[in-house]
């Protein structure tokens, strides 16, 4: 099973082109420019199926597999990047020690990791101007359309690189810290959920919280360095 399902994986990892993006900070009213090297990018958030064919949980309803897993602490997710990676025979992205108090990364692994601000920024983006990749309505579950509840993987409509719900739905782990002189270990999550209003589903829009921090709207999507 395993051979399978590492095989989908590899399959729905979406190849991003180098380039650059610029990112800001409204709270301090900052702008700077990062350059993009390509990456691997998952087409989808990580859905109930497959943490739970990883973690060996079953906690989750299988009726809703094909939904994002949620309630996923960012701690969740870097654990989750190595095991699966260790599932598919790649050297493990994060070394991670005292409880997780400790995390450092291997630039030189092709393990699975979670991506960068700025690579989700420009992924998100796709080479759009705007702060959105297309109308809200027919790309993004949220607050307006999505009933009060999580919905399914894929359901709207792709940004231009062919990848599923960067807006809404879920809100995706990123593995920057936020601010550590102001907020220490916080990290960064992006894309807005299916709770949040229209203004919070932006490519722009960044927000933050402890890494052990976990709630119903809230999940990640894989990335691995090319």
């Amino acid at each position: 099973m395993n051979n399978d399902l590492i095989q989908r994986i590899d399959s729905l990892m979406i190849n991003i082109p180098e380039g650059e993006v610029v990112l800001r900070d409204d709270r301090i009213k900052k702008e700077w420019q990062v350059q993009i090297k390509p990456f691997l990018l998952a087409k989808y958030v990580v859905t109930m199926e497959l943490y739970d064919a990883i973690t060996n949980s079953t906690c989750n309803d299988y009726k809703n597999s094909n939904k994002p897993v949620v309630n996923i602490s960012w701690h969740d997710a870097i654990t989750f990047c190595n095991s699966l990676s260790k599932t598919a025979g790649l050297t493990e992205f994060y070394s991670i020690q005292d409880e997780g108090k400790k995390v450092s990364c291997n630039l030189h692994s092709n393990g699975y990791r979670l991506p960068s601000d700025a690579e989700w920024q420009y992924a998100c983006k796709a080479g759009t101007p705007g702060y959105t990749y297309g109308e809200l309505q027919k790309i993004a579950w949220y607050n307006e359309n999505s009933n009060g509840q999580i919905q399914d993987v894929g359901k709207k409509e792709p940004n231009a690189w062919g990848l599923y719900d960067m807006l809404g739905n879920v809100w995706e782990w990123c593995y920057d810290l936020y601010d550590e002189k102001v907020y220490g270990s916080y990290r960064i999550f992006r894309g807005g959920s299916w709770a949040e209003e229209a203004r919070g589903c932006g490519a722009t829009c960044r927000r933050r919280s402890h890494p052990t921090f976990h709630i119903d709207d809230l999940g990640f999507r894989l990335a691995r360095s090319i």
